[in-house]
């Protein structure tokens, strides 16, 4: 798969101007208005002000509150907006030709790590970009999961995909269930909410008598453990992000690797990529 655009849905504004917007991030961060006042170089009165709508922040100080509380670029610019400032971040397509050092970063990126999968997501996890090693996980799941925009969720939790080769899928559901909730939370998308509430709602097969039990593993995390050709392999999953990212697509971007968590599984790799 190669990298392709996406379309995002804009966040809606939580209460009108900064003021609420600032205290409701405050509040989920879980920080009192000196201690974000002490972080941001402010005080905690002017802080009040601020969230009380008497005092309007100046930009640079908005920017700060917000690189302090680990706001999102996303929200960062509606944080601007609700202040009336205009917005700092630009949200550029992903296949625009400004993003074409970026896009050939991340194939190049991806095909170094074969023959182990990788894959990019966006804040939606729609797969923007595979390698050859998630294409040969996904061979048989049906054509209709897999385009025209394939979504890492579905593909791994519909009973049509991935969902009945995964060994521990109750175990790796939940992983995946409480990272949306997270992803929620940060995002506050109803794109992503409704993409929670299907994925949610597939169906579990029940335990047979007799299947592996789901407990404890001797790795050093939750493993990902699929069957493939008549073997279990295993891997562990690693997520990366951009570091300072000036644009609202690139912030939104996510590279997830599958390592391998043993030899056997690195071995019957290397030998179908050989």
């Amino acid at each position: 798969m190669s990298v392709a655009a996406s379309a995002r849905p804009v966040s809606p504004a939580a209460g009108s101007g900064a003021g609420p917007l600032l205290r409701a991030w405050r509040e989920r961060r879980r920080l009192s208005q000196l201690e974000l006042a002490l972080r941001a170089g402010s005080s905690a009165r002017h802080l009040s002000f601020i969230e009380t709508g008497r005092s309007r922040p100046s930009e640079e100080l908005l920017l700060r509150l917000a690189e302090r509380l680990q706001v999102p670029v996303r929200e960062r610019n509606a944080l601007l907006l609700a202040a009336g400032y205009a917005p700092r971040y630009p949200e550029t397509p992903l296949d625009d030709p400004a993003l074409d050092g970026l896009r050939d970063g991340l194939e190049r990126l991806l095909r170094g790590y074969e023959p182990y999968p990788a894959l990019v997501v966006d804040a939606g996890y729609t797969v923007v970009a595979a390698n050859r090693g998630i294409e040969m996980l996904l061979a048989g799941v049906p054509e209709k999961l897999l385009s025209p925009a394939p979504n890492a969720m579905r593909l791994t939790l519909h009973p049509e995909g991935l969902a009945p080769r995964i060994r521990n899928l109750r175990q790796w559901r939940g992983h995946l269930l409480a990272q949306m909730e997270r992803d929620i939370a940060l995002h506050r998308s109803d794109r992503l909410r409704a993409l929670y509430e299907e994925v949610a709602g597939y169906p579990v097969p029940p335990k047979e008598p007799g299947a592996e039990p789901e407990e404890p593993v001797p790795y050093f995390a939750l493993p990902l453990r699929v069957e493939h050709a008549g073997r279990i392999l295993s891997f562990i999953s690693s997520i990366s992000t951009f570091n300072t990212p000036m644009d609202i697509t690139v912030a939104e971007l996510a590279v997830e690797t599958l390592l391998p968590a043993d030899r056997a599984t690195a071995e019957h790799l290397r030998a179908l990529a050989g």
